[in-house]
């Protein structure tokens, strides 16, 4: 066993995961797992820029998981920075900041390299699952990207696409500066044609139809989960590997897009940083069902994080 810690930091939010990994039996022992909504990629879509409040809480959340990583002892530890950061202007500040507090430095991955890692660590234990064939359509729904990913055994094609949930939301689900709650028909309109383009551009190069499971990960999808689940509260055991048909997830999303704020907020496992943002991305998950003809979405607790811990044990 090697004991190893895995940051992911996203647009919306900053992970961690403490393991001990044993790369003979594929076993991964989950010893500490835990999330901050730091919403890094406030503002980048329309500034090139990370904003710097948004970087403050980031680095208080680094702060917190350094002390974590230390009272457990990991051995490796690799932080993975997503889309955000990715397309920021000043993400040499956001790096030297990190490589302050943790010690390691991030690592700004290709929307390539976050596909595979995705692919890794959703499909790892599904292998002789009942009743999911392959190969598996694997959908990371982010806060500024999505992934899609084509494979079995191994990736067969993907793809990285800027249609996350804060993307999404900032673009077309905001006026003066806050969100329209809940959207005009006209906003809803628009943001359905931006999916369905980024969609155009993925069938380019992955073949989603040849797919015969749909596995959806991070928290837009998991959070649709526990509202069809009807969870007082968010309930990772759960969610983990729940089945959502496509009717029910159609039913959400349409009630999501009309709700209010305070609607949203009353949810009992809504996590309060995801009440603005997960209209949009409840639509990119039944906008990729209906461009699949998928009748129904596993949903995985395991996704990025435990793909980057695989990674470095």
């Amino acid at each position: 066993m090697t004991r190893v810690a895995a940051v992911d930091c996203g647009t919306n939010s900053i992970r961690l995961l403490v393991a001990d990994a044993d790369p003979v039996t594929g076993e991964l022992v989950e010893l500490d797992r835990r999330m901050n909504i730091v919403r890094l990629g406030q503002g980048v879509d329309r500034t090139g820029r990370l904003a710097p409040e948004a970087l403050e809480r980031t680095f208080a959340a680094c702060r917190e998981y350094a002390a974590v990583i230390k009272e457990l002892g990991a051995e490796r530890v690799r932080f993975v920075a997503t889309s955000a950061s990715r397309d920021a202007e000043n993400r040499d500040e956001f790096v030297r900041g990190v490589l302050d507090v943790l010690g390691v430095e991030p690592e700004v991955i290709s929307g390539e390299q976050e596909a595979e890692l995705s692919f890794t660590g959703a499909t790892k234990e599904l292998t002789g699952a009942d009743g999911l064939a392959r190969p598996y359509l694997v959908v990371d729904i982010g806060g500024g990207s999505t992934e899609f990913v084509v494979g079995d055994d191994r990736v067969r094609a993907a793809r990285s696409v800027d249609v996350g949930c804060v993307r999404m939301t900032e673009r077309h689900l905001v006026r003066d500066g806050v969100v329209t709650d809940p959207p005009a028909e006209a906003q809803i309109a628009v943001l359905r044609a931006d999916i369905d383009a980024a969609l155009d551009r993925v069938e380019e190069t992955v073949p989603l139809h040849e797919a015969r499971t749909l596995v959806g990960l991070a928290g837009s999808v998991t959070t649709v989960s526990a509202i069809a689940l009807d969870l007082p509260a968010y309930d990772s055991a759960a969610i983990h590997h729940s089945r959502l048909p496509y009717d029910r997830v159609h039913e959400i999303t349409e009630w999501l897009l009309r709700s209010t704020h305070a609607e949203r907020a009353a949810i009992g496992a809504m996590h309060p940083g995801r009440v603005d943002v997960i209209a949009a991305g409840a639509l990119v998950l039944l906008s990729v069902m209906e461009r699949t003809g998928a009748r129904e979405v596993v949903v995985s607790e395991h996704d990025i994080l435990d793909g980057i811990a695989w990674s470095v044990a």
